[in-house]
């Protein structure tokens, strides 16, 4: 499969525990150090969600598709873990759910209505106009966002994961400029990449200024109620603003527009070594030889998926580690 047949954005990635997960249009691949030091892959197909119509809905895709994303990543985050410690624990169905929505809980809580009673304090405080109120609520926002990306980012497991993110981006950097992908190439290209996860943190929070100013004066409770309700308004807006950045990079003003998102990618991408680059290759080659035999034209079932011409579905790789 050429670059130009695999376009963007139809593929994406994330960092795993020791692994690197690769999304292409069709299916999904992770690639995983093993403690023994051997790579194992893991394959998958994704729902029908990512080739339905809902994709050419402006806005409304972003809002499915990241819910889509987030329990994709979730479940191949515990598979990476439980290969870690040879535990075999599954989170699918209404767990995956009722974590995921937990997860979500106190991220709201720390990072919407934490800033937007902060904002409503200080309003009372010195009778400051109510743009300058989201505008410190978007500033705190933001702040706490980077302290928590900070802080976690100081504990050496964290470490590890961001240098496989780092690793994920160099590697689909490299793809897209048609490089051949081997560590000692792929290690010379950029750590940021403009559809990061992280970019979107920082268009979600730039865009919320400007979403929660046209509100307006609200009492408290319906303060509070506004920030938990457009969160999935803002998602959207974030997402179809990342879509747009990415596909027009050939454009100056754009490439100035993302600067203060990659940017920020500098909290959550390292260095990544040699070994890092090698798992984040092997997931990529897995993804894109899985996106070859699942293409309409072929119609590959599932059984075709997992045949002996591809590695097999949590087969060990004899690599060094």
């Amino acid at each position: 499969m050429s670059n130009e047949t695999l376009r963007l954005p139809s593929y994406g990635g994330q960092a795993l525990i020791e692994g690197v997960l690769m999304r292409g249009k069709y299916g999904v691949a992770a690639a995983m150090r093993a403690p023994n030091g051997q790579i194992v892959i893991e394959t998958d197909l994704l729902s029908g969600i990512y080739r339905s119509g809902i994709t050419k809905i402006p806005f409304l895709r972003g809002l499915v598709l990241l819910w889509d994303a987030l329990g994709l990543g979730m479940r191949f985050l515990t598979k990476s873990a439980n290969l870690q410690t040879g535990e075999d624990e599954k989170i699918e169905g209404p767990m995956l759910y009722l974590t995921m929505a937990a997860s979500m809980g106190i991220a709201i809580l720390l990072f919407f209505v934490g800033p937007a009673a902060f904002g409503r304090w200080i309003q009372g405080l010195t009778d400051i106009s109510q743009f300058f109120t989201h505008f410190i609520e978007g500033a705190v926002r933001l702040g706490m966002i980077i302290l928590y990306i900070w802080v976690i980012g100081r504990m050496d497991e964290i470490k590890r994961v961001f240098a496989y993110h780092g690793a994920e981006h160099k590697t689909i950097n490299a793809f897209e400029a048609k490089a051949e992908l081997t560590p000692q190439n792929v290690q010379k290209f950029p750590l940021a990449h403009p559809r990061c996860g992280t970019s979107f943190l920082l268009s979600l929070v730039i865009i919320s200024i400007l979403v929660f100013s046209l509100i307006g004066s609200l009492p408290f409770g319906w303060l509070i109620l506004s920030r938990i309700a457009l969160i999935p308004v803002l998602a959207m807006l974030a997402y179809e603003y990342i879509r747009f950045t990415a596909k027009h990079m050939d454009s100056a003003l754009i490439r100035w527009m993302v600067r203060p998102n990659l940017a920020l990618q500098s909290l959550t991408t390292r260095e990544p070594s040699l070994e890092m680059l090698e798992i984040s290759i092997a997931s990529f080659q897995a993804m894109l030889e899985q996106e070859k035999q699942l293409t309409p034209d072929k119609k590959v079932d599932r059984q075709e998926l997992e045949s002996p011409s591809r590695p097999e579905k949590g087969e060990l790789h004899n690599q060094p580690g």
